[in-house]
């Protein structure tokens, strides 16, 4: 789903998953168990999956969150309300830049701590902190602005 989300192509992602388990079988012998095999699968997925997308001029950042499925208690005002705050904050996610969109899928929606983003996306634990914290300042921006 990750993939998904990068490349927005079902086929493009299960290309690059495919590619992405090769190259782990290829190159089993060279992971350094300096991190988590989780953190490792991610950085190279998210390296094929940048490379595929500098070679696609079109693609944007798919934020598709997974839909929610109403509660039978919900009264359909409340389903209403839930379903519109979902496209709110669908559409302000999509709004984030690439760098911002990208640390907070790997937070939130991963479960992924500072070290591990770092070491996927290739850049200092500070660097990520304050991309998370302006992250969630745009994304607080957006979605008051679109209230």
């Amino acid at each position: 789903r990750w993939l998904l989300r990068l490349v927005d192509d079902e086929a493009l992602a299960d290309d690059l998953l495919s590619d992405v388990f090769l190259d782990v079988w290829r190159k089993a012998g060279s992971f350094e168990r300096r991190s988590a095999v989780s953190t490792w699968l991610l950085a190279i997925a998210r390296h094929k999956a940048l490379s595929a997308r500098r070679r696609r001029t079109d693609v944007e950042l798919n934020n598709d969150l997974a839909s929610t499925v109403a509660d039978p208690a919900d009264s359909p005002e409340l389903v209403l309300e839930k379903k519109k705050r979902e496209e709110l904050l669908r559409h302000s996610l999509a709004r984030l830049s690439p760098e911002h969109g990208e640390v907070i899928d790997l937070t939130y929606y991963h479960g992924k701590s500072i070290k591990e983003i770092a070491e996927i996306i290739g850049i200092n634990e500070a660097t990520v902190k304050s991309r998370t914290f302006y992250a969630r300042k745009k994304l607080a921006q957006l979605v008051a602005a679109g209230r």
